[in-house]
């Protein structure tokens, strides 16, 4: 994991550059999150890995992507084959994230409850988030019923756990200690 990271931060970073300079910080996180999907197809991953040349399959993968890549995202498409770089076109995507929402002050929180929670309520944990973390909050909300009850935040390394099955995990820990 940390290879492929190593490995796709300069393109995340060339593009991330490219893209505030033009004013198309989210086009070319559409474009790269688009390019993600189809380098990461079951179909695709294997041809990525193949014995096509450079050109043939930049020109293959620019042809399944069609008009979601501009010819600036094309461009990148064809770099990446050159250097033999497509199978880290998810981790790219991945990164260019990071750099948007670090540029732009804003964090992912995943939040996971017992059950649905009110807009009302999730109002009140976007608010007390950003003023924890000084940062706009998006927050991707699921629901897990083996939580019994409460939450449980995630936001980069800040990890809330104010579910019931978390406390009961804590007290056992504390009887068994």
């Amino acid at each position: 994991m940390a290879e492929l990271t190593t490995i796709a931060r300069p393109y995340a970073k060339a593009a991330f550059d490219y893209a505030v300079e033009q004013s198309a910080v989210d086009a070319w996180a559409e474009m790269l999150e688009f390019a993600a999907q189809v380098a990461s197809h079951e179909d695709v991953a294997p041809t990525l890995k193949g014995a096509l040349a450079p050109q043939k399959l930049a020109e293959f993968f620019n042809g399944i992507c069609g008009d979601q890549l501009n010819a600036h995202g094309q461009n990148l498409i064809k770099v990446m084959a050159e250097n033999g770089r497509l199978e880290v076109l998810p981790a790219v995507a991945e990164l260019f994230v990071e750099f948007r929402n670090a540029w732009a002050k804003e964090v992912e929180a995943d939040v996971v409850s017992a059950t649905e929670l009110s807009q009302d309520k999730l109002e009140q944990i976007s608010k007390q988030l950003e003023q924890r973390l000084a940062r706009k909050v998006k927050l991707n909300c699921s629901i897990d019923a083996s939580l019994v009850a409460g939450v449980i935040i995630k936001a980069g390394d800040l990890v809330i756990d104010g579910s019931v099955r978390g406390k009961l995990s804590r007290m056992t820990d504390d009887l068994l200690s």
